[in-house]
């Protein structure tokens, strides 16, 4: 397996154990009689303010997918993961450290970081977006 599929593989599995995470988090808040099960707002602005940056974390993940995803998929669809491989890794630490800081706090500074991480991943993927443009010019 190159890098490509393993941090494909990692931001998938992150999405999903945030999405359990947070069936877990309204599971309990239904089960401490805290909330009726229809009662979610799916932006999760109703929530707690964990429950609010667990949701929007969630929601970061799924959103990113289209420009990450879609690109990582394009590489390994057209046996161009040469071009991803070099910072795959690099793009899936950014994702994972946009979401745990997005967990941890909303202040100033951290929403400053969390910007910085998403950055970097809109970076990678510009750049791989030109290395797979240039690499297919006709």
């Amino acid at each position: 397996m190159n890098a490509t599929i393993i941090a494909l593989l990692g931001y998938i599995s992150w999405t999903v154990f945030l999405l359990i995470l947070l069936a877990s988090y309204r599971t309990f808040l239904v089960s401490q009689k805290q909330r009726l099960p229809n009662q979610f707002k799916a932006d999760g602005s109703d929530s707690p303010d964990f429950g609010q940056r667990l949701t929007r974390a969630h929601l970061n993940c799924a959103e990113s997918f289209v420009f990450i995803g879609g690109t990582m998929l394009t590489a390994l669809a057209t046996n161009a993961s040469a071009i991803t491989d070099t910072l795959a890794y690099y793009l899936l630490a950014a994702r994972l450290g946009q979401s745990i800081v997005h967990l941890v706090s909303t202040s100033v500074l951290a929403v400053q970081i969390r910007f910085v991480f998403f950055l970097v991943q809109v970076g990678i993927c510009g750049y791989w977006l030109f290395k797979l443009m240039t690499n297919f010019a006709f």
